[in-house]
């Protein structure tokens, strides 16, 4: 009777998908921000994947890791094995019929935008459950599958993709206190300049652009990892931001904030709603896209 024999045994799947994100991106520290651990337990989890298979998988340089010829022949099929994995587990909870449609979102676009037409979008569909990511760059659909995904784009970026607003801009906008002293550009040198860190070169950008005079630091004053922090910093009257009118439209119609300094900067990516990056998408995905578009 043929018998037949046990399958080899793995290394341990926490350690392999490790290595697998750390050989992709050739960096510990970011292969432990795309896991969401720190980077030591990525180091201790691939020594245990070294000791365990007896050879070494990376070059330890001073300025970074660089896989082995080994590990960078085996990258492909892990990498594959992987998005398989995460393929089957997203058609497991794409199964049930009550599950949520998943939103991703830049955490500005998910706090400013999207959030205050949550309430109206329950209204609207009560049995609707909802998920959102905050998410620094678009998904990638092999390991990050989302039905929408909202973020600034170029015009054309896909078949797919439909803009949820007009034409964008970047202006100075401060509390209205301190708009009063804020006669031209020229005033700006004595005032804090406040600093999203993703868009930190916009006040660089829009100063070109106004002709302000020589010599104005544009990078001097705080920046804020969130976009909304900087916001807040503006609002209280700590400091002048460079606005995305996107964004603070609403608090400039309500009069919270000001925009004394013109003229406007316009920009070429547009705020964008893009469907289905996930192979089984929800139901309404289409019909919730069309209904964020309409709330322009």
């Amino acid at each position: 009777m043929a018998v037949k024999p046990p399958r080899p045994r793995l290394p341990s799947l926490k350690a392999l998908r490790a290595f697998e994100a750390a050989a992709r991106l050739e960096s510990f520290t970011e292969a432990a921000a795309e896991l969401g651990v720190t980077p030591g337990a990525v180091t201790q989890q691939i020594r245990q994947l070294e000791a365990a298979l007896g050879l070494s998988l990376f070059r330890r340089l001073p300025q970074g890791v660089v896989p082995t010829v080994a590990a960078r022949e085996v990258l492909p099929r892990l990498t594959r094995g992987f998005d398989i994995l995460a393929q089957a587990a997203q058609s497991l909870r794409e199964s049930e019929s009550q599950r949520a449609l998943t939103i991703a979102a830049l955490p500005c676009i998910a706090q400013l935008w999207l959030s205050p037409r949550l309430p109206a979008l329950q209204r609207t569909w009560p049995d609707l459950q909802v998920s959102i990511s905050a998410m620094e760059a678009p998904p990638d659909p092999r390991r990050e599958p989302h039905d929408l995904s909202i973020f600034y784009r170029e015009p054309g970026s896909g078949p797919q993709a439909l803009t949820l607003a007009g034409e964008d801009a970047i202006l100075p906008v401060c509390a209205p206190e301190l708009a009063e002293r804020l006669g031209s550009t020229a005033d700006l040198a004595g005032q804090t300049l406040l600093h999203d860190a993703v868009w930190h070169n916009d006040w660089a950008r829009w100063l070109a652009h106004a002709g302000a005079p020589r010599g104005l630091d544009a990078t001097r004053g705080p920046r804020f990892s969130l976009y909304s922090l900087a916001l807040d910093a503006a609002l209280t009257g700590s400091g002048i931001l460079m606005g995305r009118l996107s964004l603070v439209a609403p608090l400039l119609a309500q009069g919270r904030l000001v925009a004394p300094l013109r003229p406007p900067l316009l920009l070429s990516e547009r705020l964008t709603v893009t469907p289905a990056t996930t192979e089984h998408p929800h139901p309404r995905h289409a019909e919730i896209a069309a209904w964020l578009v309409a709330q322009e």
